[in-house]
């Protein structure tokens, strides 16, 4: 009861009125990182699209596919998603200083562990609806899996 009122003060007036600018600011490496993810996994279907156009091989797509749940795993791949994120490490050292933050290494890991999540979970999203979806017809294939990535995208 005797910390209460001193406790809500302080945030009220020290802590309250720079969340909004302090979210938004974070956000920005953060928006960028999630982005850069979304890219990859544009970039890495369109060049199974292309491999197939030319070959014409289902054999090959079938084994790109599979080697497409590797991708978040891929750290040469997934690392300029990862540097996108490394920018908090600066905005968050004046946060450290102004509210005493800590762990910022673990701030950026967690962001860093979801954005490895949501590539999991495209591709794995991406695999069961190719899966569903794959056509004996080898001209409508490289449709199907144009508007499965873009559902997935979606």
């Amino acid at each position: 009861a005797s910390v209460l009122e001193p406790a809500q003060k302080c945030c009220t007036e020290s802590i309250h009125p720079f969340l909004p600018s302090i979210l938004e600011e974070l956000m920005g490496p953060v928006s960028s990182g999630f982005t850069e993810v979304r890219s990859l996994f544009d970039k890495e279907v369109n060049e199974i699209i292309q491999d197939f156009q030319k070959t014409n091989d289902l054999t090959k797509l079938k084994e790109n596919v599979g080697q497409l749940i590797n991708l978040p795993f891929n750290s040469v791949k997934m690392e300029p998603c990862y540097l996108k994120v490394n920018l908090l490490q600066e905005l968050l050292q004046d946060l450290r200083s102004r509210f005493k933050v800590s762990h910022i290494d673990l701030v950026i890991q967690k962001t860093q562990n979801f954005m490895q999540e949501l590539m999991e979970n495209a591709v794995y999203t991406f695999e069961q609806l190719f899966s569903s979806s794959q056509q004996a017809d080898s001209a409508k294939v490289a449709t199907t899996i144009e508007k499965v990535k873009l559902r997935v995208l979606k």
